[in-house]
Order: C-alpha cells, then structure tokens, then sequence
C-alpha cells in the first residue's frame, strides 16, 4: 500500500511538472491583455455615471425638444423644429434673452474688476486685511435663499435700509426691483456682492503666486503703479483671470434662485433670466417641450461661449 501511495505521490507531481509550463504560457498571454483592460475596468464606475448623469440627459433633453409634452400623459406628439420656431418668434423669449445677457455682462465685469481692485489692496500681511478677507470672503459661504431674504428686505420700497439709508443723504427712495427700469440692475447688485468675495480669494492666490523679484526690478526701472498693472500684473494673472471669466459666465447665465426668490421674473418680465423661463415654461404652464427647446439653447449658448473663451481669450493666458 505504501509502494502504490507512493507511486501515485510521484505521478500526481510528474502531472504537476507537466502542466507547470502550460500554466506559465496562459499566464504570459493573459498578462498583456489584462495590463490592456485594468485601466479601462478602473475607469468604467465613472464613465458609467458619467453617462448616465450626463450624456443621456442630454440626449433626452434633445429628444424632448422635438415633441410636445405636459409631463403628465405618457404620449409624446413629434412636431419636429415646431418649439424653436416658436420660440424664436417669441417676444416675450427674445427680452428673456436681452436679460440674461444684461445681467451676465454686468455681473461678470463689475465682481472680476472690482474684485481685482480689492485684491491688490488686501494682498499684503496684516491681522487687519486678514479680517477684511475673511469679511469679503463670507457673503459667498451663505445660501444664496438667504441672502435672497436678506437684500429682498433691504430693497423694499417703504420699509429697506437701503432706501432709509438714501433719505441720510437727502436721495429720494428708489424702486430697486419694483421698477422695470431697474429692476435688473438690484439682481446685478446681489450677485455681485454674494461672489466678489470667492474672486477675491482667487485673485489673491494668483498674485501670491508671481515672483517678488519682477516688481522689485521694475521698481528699480522706475515703473509707475499703471505699468506695473498693465506690463507685469495682468499678464502674470491671465490664467486666473481666464479661470474666472469662464466660471462666472457660465454660472451667471445659470442664474435661478434669485429671480426665483425676489422678483419672480417681474415686474413686466424685465428680470425673467433663461433658466427661470425653462422652469416656468415647464413646471408651471407645463410645456415640456417648448421648455426643452429653451434648455437646449441655453446648452449650445454656454458651450459656444465656453469654446469661444479658449480659442481666442486663450491665446492671450501666460503660463509662464
């Protein structure tokens, strides 16, 4: 019996021998395609919500643009180009977009220039310009529902501060957003205030960033604060004024909560912004499509805007 183990020990490792360079030859094919679809299988559970977040919407939100929809029946009519056609004969579409151009021209320039101003004012050490950014910095760390509330309070006609603080100086009270003439320039005012401060903290990172030495050889040059601004500041800047150009369009054309919370689109629809009509046209009047259609050229308008800042603004950053 021991002679038969014994023997069936020895053939049993024979066949292991024998299979051993078998085993080692799969191994070395199966290594290469395995180093070849690791990075893929490591990348797919984002790539899948990436698509499933991102693109199919998209491509749903296109597909509904097509059709005639009120979000309740299942069936959805096919009308073809119908909702942009409509849509672009709209007058009431056509001030919605003079709006949110208004509105994002004048948010996006006045909190980049007077952000950059304040920067190169609090860009120094100190306990006291610490404070001051830290108080600069806070309106952007609060609901945008609560600051909304906030300056909805300050802005009344009879009862604001800021009118009451007006009558100190011997003004008369203003409408703010009870008058169509000005009613957007009080949206311009909130969002200012709310995101000067996030551009500030920007600008003061990218300042700290350029080297001591360049303003120390112009001043050495004898070169006037405007050269200096001009010639060294600016250009060593690009980069984060580049990165901010393209956050805060995108973002003011985006606008919603507060035209939601203050005005609601009025008075005479002189403050209704893009995304506030696709909200309204879709959850209130319950035209689905219609609002799609709006939603898609809101799309095409951010990307066109987005590709137009890196062809040609683009060219103008320095890196280094």
């Amino acid at each position: 019996m021991a002679r038969l183990s014994d023997a069936a020990d020895t053939d049993k490792g024979w066949g292991l021998k024998r299979l051993w360079p078998v085993w080692e030859q799969a191994k070395q094919e199966v290594q290469p395609l395995w180093a070849t679809l690791r990075p893929y299988l490591f990348v797919s559970p984002a790539t899948l919500i990436f698509i499933l977040f991102f693109i199919y919407p998209i491509l749903f939100l296109i597909y509904i643009s097509f059709t005639s929809w009120n979000l309740i029946s299942p069936e959805k009519e096919f009308v073809g180009v119908a909702n942009y056609i409509e849509l672009f004969r709209s007058a009431d579409f056509r001030q919605v977009m003079g709006n949110t151009v208004v509105y994002t021209v004048l948010t996006v320039s006045l909190s980049l220039v007077l952000a950059l101003f304040l920067a190169l004012w609090l860009n120094r050490k100190g306990v006291l310009h610490g404070i001051i950014q830290g108080a600069i910095f806070s309106p952007y760390i609060i609901s945008l529902v609560s600051v909304s509330l906030l300056w909805l309070w300050m802005m009344d006609p009879q009862f604001g501060l800021l009118n009451w603080v007006l009558s100190w100086f011997g003004f008369p009270p203003s409408p703010w957003l009870t008058d169509p003439n000005t009613a957007v320039y009080g949206l311009v005012l909130v969002s200012v205030w709310k995101v000067i401060g996030y551009n500030t903290l920007v600008f003061i990172a990218g300042l700290q960033s350029i080297p001591k030495e360049i303003y120390e050889a112009a001043d050495l040059d004898g070169a006037s604060f405007w050269q200096k601004l001009t010639r060294l500041t600016l250009p060593m800047l690009s980069p984060t004024l580049f990165f901010l150009l393209v956050i805060n369009t995108i973002n003011s054309f985006q606008v919603f909560d507060i035209v939601q919370i203050m005005t609601q689109g009025g008075p005479v629809n002189s403050t209704n912004m893009l995304v506030y009509f696709i909200y309204e046209n879709a959850f209130n009047f319950f035209k689905i499509g219609y609002a799609s259609a709006a939603g898609v050229i809101l799309l095409f308008m951010i990307g066109l805007l987005t590709i137009f800042h890196f062809m040609f603004l683009a060219k103008r950053v320095h890196y280094q």
